[in-house]
């Protein structure tokens, strides 16, 4: 919704400085031009991005639109979760949460925190965190580099989108040339019909470079720093993960697991270390 906000403001703002000073809307309108710069970006981005990272692209724009990339509540359910598990390991050894691992879908401990189980990345990087001790082919303290290995990756996954859309806002004011230069042709080829049809295809050629820099820095690159933050926040919910992950294998109990993870959190959505304790006593009291 505040991505919305600021591109109204931007195009309010641009059209509204227009009118004032006695421009008519109607001519920022030409469709020639939009389909050139359109055409060319979307084509830019094809030829730059496999199928996979189109698909990627279109769900990072789809979160930047959302208030917040990861909501606090995720954060918290991520919190109790692994306390949940954590205890059940500690009451008896991580064999104990085998099944929970092996079938996420049908533990009754992570089918409570729906923000986890159904998005199937999350899910993934915490069985995989856990399966290798759990079977013995790792030993928790050789952990530590397999899960940093595992979060280095999803960071380089996660900043191909926004390599991706900087090249087109990098492209578009040049990319605004080429349809302005395109309109310029169409003038000199109607000079003969009189000043007033030369001014019109003149207006509708600067419109070109007019989009092309309105389009890189009022909205791509704002996109791509947006996503970019957003991918903060979402790397942060990994970070969650394996620091508990890591602090609970490494030997702590599982509260102290716990609040290496909330220390992992952005302090904007940190939960405090009391609302910790408690949530883990409301939790130890329901199982009770």
């Amino acid at each position: 919704m505040i991505l919305i906000i600021g591109y109204l403001i931007v195009l309010g703002s641009t059209l509204g400085g227009f009118i004032l000073a006695g421009g008519k809307v109607g001519l920022l309108f030409p469709i020639s031009e939009y389909i050139i710069i359109i055409g060319i970006s979307i084509g830019l981005m094809v030829i730059a991005s496999p199928v996979s990272l189109l698909k990627n692209i279109v769900k990072k724009i789809k979160v930047a639109f959302r208030n917040q990339a990861v909501p606090t509540s995720d954060y918290t359910d991520l919190l109790k979760l692994l306390y949940e598990l954590f205890s059940k390991a500690r009451r008896g050894g991580l064999i104990a949460i085998e099944d929970d691992i092996m079938a996420p879908k049908d533990s009754p401990i992570l089918s409570k925190y729906p923000s986890f189980i159904n998005d199937h990345e999350r899910l993934e990087f915490l069985t995989n965190s856990l399966k290798p001790v759990i079977d013995g082919r790792l030993k928790p303290e050789q952990l530590g580099g397999l899960l940093h290995g595992d979060f280095e990756a999803k960071e380089e996954d996660a900043v191909q989108p926004i390599h991706i859309l900087n090249l087109v806002g990098d492209s578009l004011p040049g990319i605004g040339i080429v349809a302005a230069v395109m309109g310029i042709i169409n003038t000199m080829a109607a000079i003969a019909m009189g000043p007033e049809k030369v001014g019109q295809k003149v207006a509708s050629a600067l419109v070109g470079t007019f989009l092309g820099v309105l389009g890189a820095y009022g909205f791509i690159n704002p996109l791509a720093a947006r996503i970019k933050l957003n991918n903060v926040y979402e790397l942060q919910y990994y970070a969650v993960i394996m620091k508990g992950v890591l602090g609970f294998t490494g030997g702590m109990a599982p509260v102290m697991a716990v609040e290496a993870a909330r220390r992992a959190i952005d302090p904007a959505f940190q939960p405090t270390s009391e609302a910790v304790e408690e949530m883990v006593k409301s939790i130890g009291t329901s199982a009770n």
